[in-house]
Parts: C-alpha cells; sequence; structure tokens
C-alpha cells in the first residue's frame, strides 16, 4: 500500500489525493511508517499512566481542589482523552490505514482529539493565569465555583471547533488503494482554510503571547522576592527553581507546538498556491505526522511539569496512598 501513505497517514488528512497522487512515492514514507506507530503507543502509553494518576489521586483524596487544582485536573482529563485515542489510530496505521472500527469512532476518535487541541492549550493559559495573577480571597477568579465554570465553558467551545471532525470525518473506500479510511472529506476548499486559521490563530497566536506576559510577570516577582533582604536561602532557591520550572514549560510548550503551527501555515500557502510542487508535497505531508505527533508528545510530558513535580500534588499522593494502605489492612 505505498500509495497510501501521502494521503491517510495524518489525523488530519484533507482533500489532499487530487494535490499529491500524481507526486512519486519516497523512501521517507516507509520510515515516517515505521517510527510514527512506536512513537504513537510510546506517547499513548505514557500519557495514560500520568494522566490518569494525577486524576487518580485528585478523586480519591478527600479535601477540596484549589482553583489551580481544579485547572490541573481539567488539563490531565482532556489529554487523557487524546492518549486514550491514539490506541485507535496506531491499529490504523499498523493497518496500512485500513480503519477497522466503523464510521461512530472514525468521528469520535477524531473529535477527541481535535477537543484536546484547543482545551488542554486554554486550560494552560488559566493555569498561567492563576499563578500570575493570584487575585484576594473574595474575589471571583479565585473560587472553586468560577473556576470550575470556566473549565465547563472551554470544555465546550473545544466540542464546538471540533464540529468539523464529526460532520466531515468519513470511512471511505478507495479502490485505488483497496483501502477503507478515516479520511477527512470537506465539502470544499474553503472550510480546509478556516481550519488552518482556527489552528493557528486560537490554537497558538492568542495563547502565546498570553503565556509568555505571564511567564515573563511570574519570573518578575520570583526574583524581586529573591532579591529581598529578608528572603530565606531555603526560600530563594524554591523560587530560583519555580522559575525556572516556568521558562521550561513554556519551553516545552513552544517546542511541542511550534514546529506544527509553521507547517498548518505552509500548508495554507501550499493551497493558495504561493508554494507548490511534489517536494513541497512531501515535505508538507511528512511534516504535519511529525509535528502533530510531537505536539501530541505535550499531553504525556504536562502531568510531569505542572502536577507530579509539585509539592503539594506529592502530599495529595501520599495521603491518598496512606488512606489506600489502611484500608487494605
Amino acid at each position: 500500500l505505498e500509495g497510501n501513505w501521502p494521503i491517510f497517514t495524518g489525523l488530519y488528512s484533507q482533500n489532499s489525493f487530487c494535490a499529491c497522487h500524481h507526486c512519486p512515492y519516497t523512501e521517507e514514507w516507509d520510515w515516517l511508517h515505521t517510527t510514527q506507530l512506536a512513537y504513537i503507543l510510546a506517547t499513548s502509553v505514557l500519557g495514560i499512566l500520568d494522566n490518569g494518576f494525577v486524576l487518580l489521586v485528585f478523586c480519591l483524596h478527600k479535601k477540596a481542589c484549589t482553583v489551580a487544582e481544579i485547572y490541573l485536573r481539567n488539563l490531565a482529563a482532556t489529554d487523557l482523552l487524546l492518549v486514550s485515542c491514539l490506541p485507535l489510530w496506531a491499529v490504523n496505521v499498523a493497518n496500512g490505514f485500513d480503519w477497522p472500527f466503523g464510521p461512530l469512532l472514525c468521528r469520535l476518535v477524531n473529535v477527541g482529539i481535535n477537543m484536546n487541541d484547543y482545551s488542554s492549550i486554554y486550560f494552560f493559559v488559566d493555569r498561567y493565569l492563576v499563578l500570575a495573577r493570584p487575585l484576594s480571597s473574595q474575589g471571583r477568579g479565585r473560587k472553586p465555583a468560577w473556576a470550575s465554570g470556566i473549565c465547563l465553558v472551554v470544555w465546550v467551545v473545544g466540542a464546538l471547533l471540533s464540529l468539523p471532525a464529526l460532520l466531515f470525518r468519513s470511512v471511505q473506500f478507495f479502490p485505488q488503494l483497496g483501502v477503507e479510511a478515516c479520511y477527512m472529506a470537506y465539502p470544499h476548499d474553503g472550510w480546509r482554510l478556516r481550519y488552518n486559521l482556527t489552528v493557528n490563530i486560537v490554537g497558538f497566536l492568542v495563547p502565546i503571547p498570553v503565556v509568555s506576559f505571564c511567564s515573563y510577570h511570574i519570573i518578575s516577582v520570583l526574583r524581586d522576592n529573591q532579591a529581598s533582604r529578608m528572603r530565606s536561602t531555603t526560600a530563594a532557591g524554591t523560587e530560583r527553581k519555580a522559575a525556572h520550572l516556568v521558562l521550561i514549560v513554556l519551553a516545552i510548550f513552544i517546542l511541542c507546538w511550534l514546529p506544527y503551527q509553521v507547517v498548518i501555515f505552509l500548508d495554507t500557502l501550499y493551497h493558495y498556491e504561493v508554494i507548490s510542487g511534489c517536494g513541497w508535497v512531501d515535505v508538507l505531508e511528512i511534516s504535519t505526522q511529525l509535528a502533530t505527533y510531537l505536539g501530541y508528545s505535550n499531553s504525556s510530558l504536562n502531568p510531569f511539569l505542572y502536577v507530579i513535580v509539585g509539592k503539594h500534588f506529592k502530599q495529595r499522593a501520599r495521603g491518598v496512598f496512606l488512606w489506600l494502605g489502611g484500608r487494605s489492612c
């Protein structure tokens, strides 16, 4: 099924058949097929274990969650939704992109994955806003009920932005290739452009300035505190670690998602024939796969960056283990 690779490899495969079926097959597709299957499975297993562990601790711990923990819990939930869908796509890849699960799962799997693309980013932003601009205890933003309401809005908006996957994903038979593929069949190219612009604007251009500003604000506050003569050596060391963690979180987020945003922008240029040719077809198709799975790896890293390394989460996890140990006795 050599000809399948340029058409069906992506979770976001679009109406690209007419644009690339005449282009020669290249050996890079064999390498991509072998690599992406292992990468999908590794990302999925790690993500299910660490996000599932985070949600288990939050659910079993008896104390009410703080505002920041509500955002972290929802971030873990949307990441778990994504990584739980990836094994089905791994089976699809191993099966030569002959989708074996029927049209309903074709739609639902891609809706779940698309929801993560938008929801996780804005849970990420909300978490940063809580850290960067802590309000008074009487402020609305510090109330768990308001945080839960904001999370609900994020989930609803993520679902609405994922409607194209529900409407246009379908299982289509391609007789020339002998496969029934889970395929994004947009009714016209205008939908493809809308998707690309939504990904670039909603998924990156809006959140990145907000998160960057919050990172700068957090680090500035920590540096001011560290410079204070009243700060102890222990407190200064803790704040240095916090500042480093903020920078690491921002750097990993950009590293994971910037390549995908660049590829989507280049796809828009290809659509308008600013760039053209079979060379660009191969570059865009292969880069889309690599950038997509790199972005999804962020869902496996989030629990380590936000939660598991945190002192408060470790205390909660210790309490849950002690409670479970007491019950087993």
